[in-house]
């Protein structure tokens, strides 16, 4: 009798156990790994980052007061360079490229190195204020062709 009761109430405990966790939101590690290379004085990166994070991606900021070096470790094309590098599932993306182009990336898988915002154009994600300027997200490869990826 003891132990029927023992194994009711813990077969009841586990079930209210479950279901209360139901609710939660998806765990973090469901989301998408992405490191941020930025320099640590940069306020736009940081709030770039803060949006990818808005997003559903797990973000690793990391801050280096050479950015170039990085740029160039990673093969990012000199026209195309903007304030912060990023690497997610080995592509990678330079500047203030929207969390949606870089999930669609992600989605597709297209044979290119990755995806960047040249500069720092008006409202693109970090850069919001009162006036948002047209731009493009350019694609690139491993020997510097670009060409255009996707336009806001």
């Amino acid at each position: 009798m003891v132990a029927r009761l023992v194994t009711k109430f813990a077969v009841n405990g586990v079930l209210a156990l479950a279901l209360s966790m139901s609710w939660l939101p998806a765990r973090a590690a469901d989301a998408t790994d992405i490191a941020v290379y930025k320099d640590p004085q940069c306020g736009c990166c940081a709030k770039w980052a803060d949006h990818l994070r808005r997003n559903g991606f797990q973000v690793t900021t990391r801050d280096v007061a050479a950015m170039n070096k990085v740029k160039a470790t990673h093969g990012v094309p000199a026209p195309l360079a903007s304030c912060h590098t990023a690497i997610v599932d080995g592509y990678v993306v330079e500047g203030h490229v929207p969390a949606a182009a870089i999930q669609r990336l992600l989605r597709e898988c297209p044979r290119i190195k990755g995806i960047a915002v040249p500069g720092m154009p008006a409202g693109s994600p970090g850069m919001e204020g009162p006036r948002a300027s047209r731009y493009d997200i350019l694609s690139f490869d491993a020997e510097g062709k670009t060409g255009v990826y996707e336009s806001r």
